[in-house]
């Protein structure tokens, strides 16, 4: 059943035409609009709940801007919704905490795959099925990086249900199973902890759409700015409509 309101999608208030083919999704509602600024003629479109939608062009083509909110299932909800109004590229864009301890506070972490330490990916497909970015996603990334010249590192993250139960692990009923846990991510080389990728990745994978990540890193309490941040996601936007237009694909829903 898909769920409508006067022919918009339900939660996020968006129909075909209200989006382009390429999204961006920040957790947070209140960087909407400092990334629609990067954008050319970036328009409001619709604000419900935690979903904020700014629809601009680059590069002439149509791409949007949408907030999921914090955690897997309202950013499900959000790929959802917004695939039936035609988006079918999605780049996650947000900060994280970090894993390896010698991260440098404000370096970006592209995230090539996510553990799914969280439960809304369990709806979808068995724990055996990894929550993997697209290929040309996480390369359009890469190089919007390294043009802008901004240090990242290509990994794998932790997405998680609760933020204080990172932070605050020794005070939970499963202390000793979280605090191990988190010795397995970081053994195992995980970069960074953020609460969104797995369920962007999985249900990309399920609707045959593409989806990558790129999380600033902050390892101290204050928060490095998020220009390095922006600009290299919306330089991957453009490198994906380049590489799609060099390989004849459609630029517009």
């Amino acid at each position: 059943m898909v769920m409508e309101v006067d022919g918009k999608q339900y939660h996020v208030r968006l129909g075909r035409g209200d989006v382009g083919r390429y999204v961006l999704l920040p957790g947070d509602p209140g960087r909407c609009e400092y990334i629609a600024k990067l954008f050319d003629n970036p328009k409001l479109i619709a604000t419900n709940r935690e979903y904020v939608t700014y629809t601009g062009n680059l590069d002439g083509v149509p791409v949007s801007v949408t907030s999921t909110g914090i955690g897997c299932p309202s950013a499900a909800i959000a790929v959802e919704e917004l695939y039936r109004c035609g988006a079918d590229t999605f780049i996650r864009v947000g900060t994280s905490g970090h894993i390896q301890k010698d991260f440098v506070s404000g370096d970006l972490a592209i995230i090539s795959a996510a553990i799914r330490d969280e439960g809304t990916t369990k709806h979808y497909l068995p724990i055996e099925f990894p929550a993997v970015a697209d290929l040309e996603v996480t390369h359009a990334l890469q190089e919007a990086a390294k043009r802008l010249g901004v240090r990242f590192r290509t990994g794998i993250s932790q997405s998680k249900d609760s933020f204080y139960g990172q932070h605050e692990p020794e005070r939970m009923g499963v202390a000793d199973d979280l605090l191990q846990r988190w010795r397995a991510w970081e053994v195992g080389g995980a970069l960074c902890s953020e609460m969104e990728a797995a369920g962007i990745y999985i249900v990309a994978s399920m609707l045959r759409a593409r989806a990558g990540g790129v999380a600033m890193v902050h390892a101290k309490e204050t928060m490095p700015p998020l220009d390095n941040l922006l600009k290299v996601a919306v330089e991957g936007l453009r490198n994906l409509i380049a590489s799609d237009r060099a390989a004849g694909r459609s630029l517009t829903i």
